[in-house]
């Protein structure tokens, strides 16, 4: 579906919604006998949405009543049910007010005139306002007014959805101005689940809810950065600040395989894999489902965790249209601090004269030529460049979303559409995005309901491509940060200056860029019939269209005339996915007097399709010409190919709640997929929780005054994981054709069998139990707790085998790994007159660890980690330093030391042939035996921390005074390590290709043997940069992650405009950095060499007509 198409569609749907929405009365259907009236209110509310409000000390809740009505106006059916009861009622709008038709005596010596304000000075529409003991009130007009006669001394009940129930005594006939508390634990109520929403009281799981509040008027580019450090448990790391590539990598109670650990995504019950094809402005709330019990209902695809995104919806009332919108600059967050060319002349030299070189600037001995590198009085036989300076720039993003929405009781809508452009902090990094959505909810008659979401997002990301190495910018941006200050960036006559793979500046001149261009549509069409009371069935159908288009020219660049790049060359890739699902629900919700009972029964099936096609050809006529058919036919490369894949499922959910009191829940999923081979496509995932609301029970009561819930879970089950491989038919044998074999006289393409693959391979699973509390004091403060137990078995990995097999390693369901943690949640909130303050904390642990490897001990994991039981996933090992040699002496007695011939002596194989012998020296790194074995070797490695946090945490703080609001944002981790640089900071000292950090200003010498580093050694001649601990960063960090300041426009000032809501305010992310490391580079990349994370200032509207 083209983008045009996509417009139309949108531009109907609203046009069919804004002129389908009319007023008229509610109509009910209804059949019960003698129930309490309580329970009536309740089937009424479900059925109607409407809301009752009553005085407790008036009407007994537990008369009983009776209605039987098949699409009767709803005053009317209220009439025949209270009538009997002596009992009346008043609608407006969705709330029912019930009152004793005999009006309860007051004196009504004065009539009192009011105000209902909320947190932040604005109007409240439809407060109720009802004087204790009595049947009378009223509700605030448009103005947020009242009026309503009384009596000195009388106290006034006033109450608004979301907000706590203020009481006001009547001493005089003076206006009162109310002003609202917000109610945490109400706007909280109900959370996103799994196939449907819960009441958070009367939930026995874990899951934690960010609300569309805590998103909104941040400068964000995509939602996986955009919640670090909101919600316990889940870990965020971003991955770089590169245009439409910037999100986080997110981890659910930490890495629980040994493949990919991405959480499942769904967004309004579609998956799509990613949370960044959502626009921000359309979230009304995004759902984290961390255990069992919260994640079995989705089965094989639950193992790491489940998110649920749900967008806004449309409500009853008069249309709303609202503008979100921001301009914001950008910088990195951090960059090295590079030396110049005056030191870095210098001490190379001396570094070579040390090692028997001649020096390479001072000929003469004088040490004038360095003088030159630092007056700048030859910028081009003596530069000082700064590379950064010539390639970085500040970005610039703006970002605007429109969202309309209204409608009746029977047909809401929703529709929004947003622009971004993104030029991010290196020149052609650019981010382009339209998005559009819109849903529709349409009551065509009593029992039939037809929900209808679309949404589409056309986003297209660039960077700017290298000449050298692989596409894209990370050659680039590392080269920045190597290439030596000596060399010219840029001459007179418009040639560039370069090194061996030429210059870094001069790619980013000629503007050639990686383009990849984004299409995703998805629809989704639902519809709900009501069988009886608390009997509903729903059917629903979505289709998600993935297409992207990656084209990348390499252009032929002359740099100067001694040095040209390669030929130019293109490459264009069309990757494609679509997904088509369906799903049955039944649903059954019934109240038994105190017994509560919800059933779920579903079944689901999906199909889903990729391709690839790729194709490459170099040697085009100019670097105009960038058509596949210009480049040279011979040079020419294709592949490509289409895999599919299907599921089919089961699923049940049963909840039962005794009194509110006893809560149970029980969940089971069977999926079958074409994953597996027959016989091992089948998985079962069950799940049993249970809580206890001690709050409830009636020895409690003395407590109801300050704890206001006490809540006990405990959970267990079981999950699968069957996207862990990249492979879509692990199981089935099949042959390369990447081979040639000779035959007649010449090489001829063939086939071969190059892995052996086991039929029996099949989901990798986790088992998960957990136990929390759940508490609110003083309605103010609320605690959260969490200890978990996850337990994952049959892990893919790779067997071993032994040369004579022929084959290559195979895979089998042999790992095990297990993850065990804690998390807390804290939240405050409180109001001093004016003033309102509130904070949230959250802090997790998780301890990691591998317990199988099929029966091997340990195994390599690159050069730098290792897999081994009984320790953590991605666990760095690594050489153990213990300082430096103090003198010459010293370091030759400890190499006489390890200087054996045949022990495998780490860092010289060939110990005894004296010409490549390298010498340890003063001012060298020494390193430790630290098996006592009297050698020195690969042995002595040892565990040196993971690259994965233990501890994540996060701090939010708010206040407000009137129209004024502030908040601050903190997140942080602990317990991780970062390998930053294998270089040791450009510590290689290799000449052109190498710019030394600052911190090599204090490296060993003779005069500073308290140096931080260790001495210089010119082109790696010496063991100092080997693989050991040295090099090895602590990674924790605390970041100031947003800074909002802003101010909301009294509403009377913007009356006579026809604006109901201005705010305007400023928006910081990634403001500073709090880390341990050795020099400046941002901890949470954890490499000097990726695309900088971008620290943001904007300034921004929210505008609501």
């Amino acid at each position: 579906m083209n983008q045009r198409n996509c417009l139309v569609l949108f531009l109907l749907l609203f046009c069919v919604a804004s002129l389908s929405a009319q007023s008229q009365e509610k109509r009910i259907t209804a059949s019960f006998i003698g129930i309490s009236l309580s329970e009536a209110m309740c089937l009424i509310e479900k059925s109607t949405g409407y809301t009752f409000f009553y005085d407790a000390t008036q009407v007994r809740v537990e008369q009983k009543v009776s209605l039987v009505c098949k699409n009767e106006r709803l005053s009317a059916a209220l009439v025949r049910m209270l009538n009997p009861i002596q009992l009346s009622f008043e609608i407006t709008n969705t709330q029912i007010a019930v009152f004793n038709k005999q009006k309860a005596v007051c004196h009504t010596d004065i009539k009192v005139r009011g105000k209902v304000l909320d947190e932040r000075g604005e109007e409240i529409v439809g407060a109720n306002i009802i004087m204790e003991g009595t049947n009378k009130g009223t509700i605030t007009d448009l103005e947020g007014c009242f009026e309503l006669e009384s009596s000195f001394g009388a106290t006034l009940v006033v109450s608004f959805i979301g907000y706590k129930h203020q009481k006001i005594r009547v001493k005089s006939g003076e206006p009162l101005w109310i002003k609202m508390e917000v109610d945490a634990i109400a706007l909280e109520e109900v959370i996103v689940v799994g196939y449907g929403t819960q009441k958070k009281l009367n939930m026995t799981g874990s899951v934690v809810q960010v609300c569309r509040q805590q998103l909104e008027s941040r400068p964000i580019q995509n939602l996986s950065t955009g919640i670090q450090g909101l919600m316990p448990g889940v870990t965020v790391v971003a991955g770089s600040g590169l245009p439409g590539q910037d999100g986080g990598t997110i981890r659910v109670r930490g890495v629980g395989t040994l493949n990919s650990s991405n959480p499942y995504i769904l967004v309004d019950g579609v998956e799509t894999g990613t949370m960044n094809s959502v626009d921000p402005n359309d979230i009304e709330s995004i759902s984290v489902l961390k255990d069992a019990t919260s994640a079995a209902i989705y089965g094989s695809k639950a193992s790491n965790g489940v998110i649920l995104i749900t967008t806004k919806r449309g409500k009853s009332g008069t249309p709303r249209i609202s503008y979100n919108g921001y301009a914001s600059i950008q910088k990195p967050t951090m960059l090295q601090d590079l030396m110049s060319s005056y030191d870095y002349a210098r001490l190379y030299d001396k570094a070579r004269v040390e090692y028997g070189l001649a020096p390479r600037f001072d000929k003469s001995g004088d040490g004038k030529v360095y003088e030159k590198f630092r007056d700048g009085s030859d910028p081009y036989n003596f530069p000082d460049t700064d590379w950064y300076d010539l390639a970085y720039r500040t970005g610039f993003q703006h970002t605007h979303n429109v969202n309309v929405s209204g409608g009746t009781d029977n047909l809401k809508y929703m529709a929004s559409v947003g622009y971004l452009h993104q030029d991010g902090t290196l020149p052609h990094a650019e981010r382009q995005q339209f998005n559009g959505r819109t849903n529709l909810d349409v009551r065509l008659n009593s029992r039939l309901n037809v929900r209808v979401n679309m949404s589409y997002i056309n986003n297209d990301y660039s960077e700017p491509n290298s000449s050298y190495g692989g596409s894209g910018s990370g050659q680039i941006v590392m080269r920045l940060g190597k290439i030596a200050p000596w060399i010219v960036g840029r001459y007179e006559d418009g040639t560039w200056g370069t090194f061996s793979d030429g210059s870094p500046i001069a790619w980013l001149d000629v503007d050639q860029s990686v383009r990849r261009e984004n299409q995703n549509f998805s629809g989704t069409l639902s519809a709900d019939y009501q069988f009886m009371d608390g009997l509903v069935a729903t059917l629903t159908g979505s289709y998600v269209n993935n297409q992207q288009h990656y084209k990348a020219f390499q252009k032929f660049i002359q740099y100067n005339p001694n040095k040209k790049s390669d030929p130019n060359k293109l490459n264009e890739n069309y990757y494609g996915w679509h997904r088509a699902t369906f799903d049955a629900l039944l649903n059954y919700d019934k109240q038994f007097g105190v017994h509560g009972l919800k059933a779920m029964a579903g079944w689901h099936t999906e199909k889903y399709s990729y391709n690839e096609n790729t194709s490459e050809r170099k040697n085009f006529p100019n670097n105009d010409l960038t058509d596949m058919n210009a480049g040279d036919a011979s040079t020419q490369k294709n592949s490509g190919y289409s895999r599919d894949l299907a599921m089919v499922s089961w699923f049940g959910r049963i909840n039962y709640d005794y009194a509110g009191k006893y809560l149970f829940e029980a969940n089971v999923r069977a999926d079958a997929s074409s994953r597996f081979a027959e016989g091992h496509r089948w998985g079962y995932f069950p799940s049993f929780s249970a809580a206890w609301r001690i709050s409830e029970e009636s020895f409690m009561e003395d407590a109801r005054e300050w704890l206001g819930n006490l809540k006990l879970r405990g959970s267990y089950g079981n999950l699968g994981n069957q996207s862990a491989l990249d492979d879509y038919y692990p199981w089935m044998n099949n042959y390369a054709l990447d081979t040639s074999y000779p035959l007649g006289g010449g090489l001829q393409s063939g086939y071969y069998h190059k892995n052996y693959k086991i039929p029996t391979i099949s989901w990798e699973k986790a088992r998960t139990w957990g136990i929390g509390f759940d508490a609110t004091l003083l309605d103010k403060l609320s605690v959260s707790f969490d200890y978990y137990d996850r337990k994952t078995t049959g892990i893919i990995m790779d067997v071993p085998v032994p040369a004579e097999f022929g084959l290559g390693a195979y895979k089998d369901n042999v790992g095990a790994m297990q993850n065990r943690g804690m998390e807390l949640s804290l939240g405050y909130n409180d109001k001093y007159g004016d003033w309102s303050f509130g904070a949230t904390a959250n802090v997790s642990y998780n301890r990691n660890k591998i317990l199988d490897l099929d029966g091997v001990a340990s195994m390599l994991d690159g050069d730098l980690k290792i897999r081994q039981v009984g320790e953590a996933f991605n666990m760095f090992y690594l050489y153990k330093t213990d300082g430096f040699f103090q003198s010459d002496a010293d370091a030759a007695a400890w190499q006489e030391k390890y200087a054996r011939p045949g022990t495998g002596y780490p860092f010289e194989l060939d110990w005894t042939n004296s010409e490549k012998k390298k010498k340890f020296k003063a001012g060298d790194l020494r390193y430790v035996d630290t098996n006592g074995d009297g050698m020195l070797n690969a042995d002595d490695r040892t565990l040196c921390g993971s690259s994965d946090p233990s501890y994540t945490f996060g701090l939010n703080l708010s206040g407000g005074y009137k129209h004024f609001d502030l908040s601050v944002m903190f997140t942080g981790v602990a317990g991780v390590k970062r390998m930053i640089d294998t270089n040791g900071f450009g510590g290689e000292w290799s000449g052109d290709d190498c710019h030394p950090n600052t911190i090599w200003l204090d490296s060993w010498t003779p005069d500073n043997q308290d140096a931080k580093m260790p001495r210089i050694a010119v082109s790696k001649s010496s063991f100092n940069l080997e693989k050991s601990d040295f090099w090895l960063q602590d990674g924790s960090y605390v970041r100031l992650k947003n800074l909002q300041f802003g101010y909301t426009v009294p509403k009377k000032a913007l009356k006579s405009l026809g604006i109901e809501h201005l705010r305007v305010y400023y928006s910081g992310e990634n403001l500073l950095t709090f880390h341990k490391m050795m020099i400046d580079a941002d901890p949470e990349l954890g490499s000097l060499y990726t695309f900088p994370i971008n620290q943001t200032h904007a300034i921004g509207v929210n505008l609501t007509f």
